[in-house]
């Protein structure tokens, strides 16, 4: 019997704590603007909440979002909250989520990272924060945006990390929050520029981290912060 074909839910039907998601969802992408991640309507935002993977749609600006554009697929990319188009990205945001203990994904087209993702396989350890995204950062083989080559090519380069770069095409981070993707795609921002800025001094060559202090700087990291 063929599975039933059921109509997106519009805003008024969703729950609260989608409702609430949403909210920080179009902050976390307006973020990435106004900190210079992305231009205009490139990169997108999501969050899992339940079975339900919330959102940017694609192509509207996110200072023109509204509580009334929540916009959600399930986790096989049917829509089923709102009736904006959802990002062209969604097959990475969907490989992700199907493959990871992930809550949010941040992808971006970062400036600095995006120069790095031309030039190297992967990130140079050129700071202990190497360690808070599981490792030297890989570089994905370059593919067409939007399609399953390339979300493959994303979940190999994730393995055993939480970010990892799009070659000449962008960053990708994910996290247990939306605030946590988003420190995660800042920080291998912060660091692709550090390395860029680094080599690019005449006659000198940057010192790099081992890998077993990189593990180490992973390990301290984890137990960072405010505990209870």
């Amino acid at each position: 019997m063929a599975e039933e074909q059921r109509e997106p839910r519009n805003v008024q039907d969703s729950g609260q704590e989608e409702a609430q998601a949403w909210a920080e969802l179009v902050d976390t992408a307006r973020r990435t603007v106004s900190d210079g991640l992305v231009v205009g309507t490139s990169g997108n935002v999501s969050v899992r909440v339940g079975n339900t993977v919330l959102v940017t749609p694609s192509g509207v600006p996110y200072d023109r979002l509204t509580p009334a554009d929540l916009t959600g697929v399930d986790l096989q990319g049917r829509q089923v909250l709102g009736t904006l188009v959802p990002t062209s990205e969604l097959p990475m945001h969907l490989a992700v989520y199907r493959s990871t203990d992930a809550r949010a994904i941040v992808h971006t087209h970062a400036v600095h990272a995006t120069a790095v993702s031309t030039l190297v396989p992967e990130l140079p350890a050129i700071h202990y924060m190497t360690g808070a995204l599981g490792g030297p950062v890989r570089v994905a083989p370059y593919a067409t945006y939007g399609t399953d080559e390339l979300a493959e090519n994303m979940l190999r380069a994730l393995t055993g990390r939480t970010a990892c770069l799009l070659q000449n095409h962008g960053t990708i981070a994910y996290g247990a929050s939306l605030s946590q993707a988003y420190d995660r795609t800042a920080q291998l921002e912060w660091m692709s520029h550090l390395w860029l800025t680094a080599r690019a001094v005449p006659g000198l060559t940057p010192h790099l981290l081992t890998e077993e202090q990189v593990a180490e700087a992973g390990e301290r990291l984890r137990g960072y912060g405010q505990r209870g």
